[in-house]
């Protein structure tokens, strides 16, 4: 049986999913309690506790799978990614309202009313999910969440056609560990953001998406020459070429999302002893 990735297996000595039953050994097996989230994106967190570190992030729309509750909080995992960790459940709701639309800006706000002039309720980032009700002029109403432009969101199956013009719409945002959404992201949720928004899903981690990515791409490592769209991976990093010289990444060198020379990022981190892993181009 091949080893069980940790932060994809929602397995403790106390405690496991019930379709790892057989696979894992626990005291007790479980089946999950869905909950979808209702705010613009709620921590995966380490620990039960508002200030523990954030591994991950649940987008507003997604349903994280609860296999326990303590004092508000609920561990399982995130059914849009696998993440296992702990949320806090004050940002989630029991009923699930299955998703129509997705939305397509960088981000856009849910308005308490069909009216530009009301006041919004949240701010959504790009691949954050809704259920789509009643339509008024220019607007979509986001059940349970607010009202929205409707030409920032699309169907489902709606899919960008150049997912590097997508990274590039993040250049200048904060760097966040964990974080996905628009008003904060680090290396891998840029990537991954950018990519499934393109209609390609993959992995949360570096590492992960590296296997999965030369599982998928052309390993082009040993190759001189960059392209727009290669997708480079250090140790514990990754980044976005944009063109043959430059790369776009969600770094804590500059804590933000930079576009700067590839040769200079290079040299930068290589110094710091972390040499380029792999490059894969689609």
């Amino acid at each position: 049986m091949p080893d069980l990735d940790p932060r994809l297996t929602p397995a403790r000595p106390d405690l496991a999913a019930a379709h790892l039953k057989g696979q894992v050994e626990a005291e007790r097996f479980v089946e999950p309690v869905d909950h979808q989230c209702r705010i613009p994106a709620a921590p995966i967190r380490k620990q039960p506790r508002p200030d523990a570190p954030m591994d991950d992030q649940v987008l507003c729309g997604e349903v994280f799978a609860v296999l326990e509750e303590t004092d508000g909080w609920g561990w399982g995992y995130s059914r849009a990614g696998g993440y296992v960790g702990w949320v806090d459940l004050g940002g989630f709701t029991h009923a699930i309202l299955t998703p129509s639309l997705h939305i397509t800006a960088l981000r856009t706000y849910a308005f308490s009313e069909p009216d530009i002039k009301s006041e919004p309720d949240c701010l959504l980032s790009l691949n954050a999910l809704i259920s789509a009700g009643q339509r008024r002029g220019r607007f979509v109403e986001a059940r349970g969440i607010g009202w929205v432009i409707e030409a920032h969101t699309g169907a489902l199956d709606d899919a960008a056609g150049d997912f590097v013009a997508v990274a590039e719409a993040f250049l200048g945002t904060p760097y966040l560990w964990g974080g996905k959404e628009s008003v904060g992201l680090d290396c891998s949720g840029l990537t991954q953001m950018a990519l499934r928004a393109a209609g390609i899903e993959v992995p949360r981690d570096t590492d992960q998406q590296e296997r999965a990515l030369k599982a998928m791409w052309r390993d082009v490592t040993g190759n001189p020459e960059r392209e727009r769209g290669d997708i480079v991976f250090w140790p514990g990093h990754v980044g976005i070429m944009t063109d043959s010289e430059h790369l776009l990444h969600a770094n804590a060198s500059s804590m933000d999302t930079t576009l700067e020379p590839f040769a200079d990022a290079e040299a930068r981190i290589r110094e710091a002893e972390n040499p380029v892993r792999t490059i894969v181009r689609a």
